[in-house]
């Protein structure tokens, strides 16, 4: 630890356009303290980053954007200097870890990627300067304070190429398939019937709407369904919408 004089002297020198080095050698004090302090009184200034376009894959964006817009989160970097993409993804879907991370090194023009095991969960995290552009839906607050719309190049991505990667992303991180059961009485003896149904949960009203008009352009029929007085599930249950969703969408593993 240095004292205040200590680092006024030192910040003083550079003040002069002494160069970091000689600072060091004179004062004794690493180059990368004498950085952080000069810093915080005179942050560098950034340079935003290009635009860069639309990806490049879309098909995993098409799907990266599901999951982002269900389980995933943007963040700065703690010097600002670029961003980080976390998508948490549940220990007990591996598969869907692993597809997860596929499609951001896909995306990442860096081609990189990480996972940080937490407790029940697996965050894949990817860094770039360029996720506020992929994924402007980002912003502070949580999702469903806020309003999420596709911009119209997100939307002709997800309508005109690649509208069941982009459900098979929202079921993968706010949905399910499951098996419902139910009776019947059949010549006087009640019989067991079992039947799959897909849901969707998610209390963004505007991303639940986002899944159900892609949908409703894939023909799959869908209902709403409250559950504990909660209007946020999206159920899937008849045959024919069913066995679209099987075809394109499946369980997670």
């Amino acid at each position: 630890m240095y004292d205040l004089s200590t680092r006024k002297r030192a910040l003083a020198l550079v003040a002069q356009g002494r160069s970091l080095n000689s600072v060091s050698r004179e004062t004794g004090i690493s180059r990368a303290a004498i950085r952080s302090w000069h810093d915080r009184l005179e942050p560098r200034p950034r340079m935003a980053p290009p635009d860069p376009g639309p990806p490049a894959d879309e098909r995993a964006y098409a799907y990266l954007l599901g999951l982002y817009l269900g389980d995933g989160c943007i963040s700065s970097s703690p010097r600002g200097t670029g961003y980080y993409l976390r998508v948490a993804c549940a220990n007990s879907w591996p598969g869907l870890i692993e597809a997860c991370e596929i499609a951001m090194r896909s995306i990442n023009p860096t081609g990189r990627s990480s996972r940080t095991q937490a407790q029940g969960y697996v965050s894949v995290v990817s860094y770039s300067r360029h996720w506020p552009h992929l994924f402007p839906q980002h912003g502070s607050g949580k999702k469903h304070e806020r309003r999420i719309v596709l911009e119209p190049w997100q939307q002709a991505i997800v309508d005109a190429h690649h509208p069941w990667e982009f459900i098979r992303g929202l079921v993968h991180s706010d949905g399910c398939r499951i098996t419902n059961w139910t009776t019947r009485v059949v010549a006087g003896e009640r019989k067991r019937y079992e039947y799959p149904r897909y849901f969707f949960t998610n209390v963004s009203e505007d991303i639940r709407r986002l899944y159900t008009d892609t949908l409703d352009k894939l023909g799959v029929e869908w209902t709403h369904c409250t559950r504990g007085g909660n209007p946020f599930n999206i159920s899937v249950a008849r045959k024919a919408s069913v066995a679209l969703m099987d075809a394109h969408v499946g369980p997670k593993y």
